[in-house]
């Protein structure tokens, strides 16, 4: 397949099923080395009216879960289905829920030099491996650096709001459009696969693309 398919990807990076569904997806792509996946990632805040400092984890998921019992059997089948596709998620460790609108930015940066995807994969592992705090600045300013941006650039611009109406107008399209969960994948433009999706069915969908090509 020569020529390129955009893949968009809506996806917020305290988002559990969208780092498993990121991880299904780079695994069915690793078995297809000339995939034809043009991938761009795209804001959507789960929690868009965190408080900016975001808010103590246990306290926000007793208040979404309705307690602590709630909260657990929420996320059982996020542990099972993390451990399936050999990931790990501490949490355990996590302090906060952060508000994730600066995190979007920096993807959104990232995007501008190639490194989108690099960037993703680097939140999603601070926030769900290392159990940092993806709200704050000094952490994604280190985020940047790691993934061979310009950390003091990115801390500039975390200071002022450039791009923050950009990233919320982006949000609220996708909301227009009727998305209203993620992951959500849009294939070619026109069709949504919504949700964590194992492997095989990507592999479905390259076997129908390379059928169509």
């Amino acid at each position: 397949m020569s020529e390129a398919i955009k893949l968009d990807i809506m996806s917020d990076p305290i988002c559990p099923w969208c780092y498993i569904g990121k991880a299904h997806l780079d695994r069915a792509l690793e078995s297809e080395p000339d995939h034809p996946f043009a991938i761009e990632w795209h804001p959507f805040q789960l929690n868009p009216d965190m408080p900016a400092t975001g808010m103590d984890r246990r306290a926000y998921l007793e208040g979404k879960f309705g307690g602590k019992a709630g909260a657990i059997k929420a996320y059982a089948p996020v542990v099972e289905h993390a451990e399936k596709a050999g990931l790990k998620i501490n949490f355990e460790a996590m302090q906060r829920t952060p508000n994730t609108l600066n995190a979007h930015r920096l993807i959104h940066w990232a995007g501008i030099e190639g490194r989108q995807t690099a960037a993703v994969s680097a939140l999603f592992k601070a926030y769900f491996v290392d159990a940092r705090d993806i709200g704050d600045t000094e952490v994604l300013s280190d985020i940047a650096d790691a993934i061979e941006m310009d950390a003091s650039l990115v801390s500039r611009l975390l200071a002022t709001d450039a791009d923050v109406q950009d990233i919320r107008d982006r949000d609220a399209h996708s909301r227009k459009m009727g998305i209203s969960s993620v992951p959500t994948f849009i294939v070619a433009g026109r069709h949504a696969v919504p949700g964590a999706q194992p492997p095989e069915l990507w592999k479905k969908v390259l076997s129908d693309l390379r059928r169509t090509d």
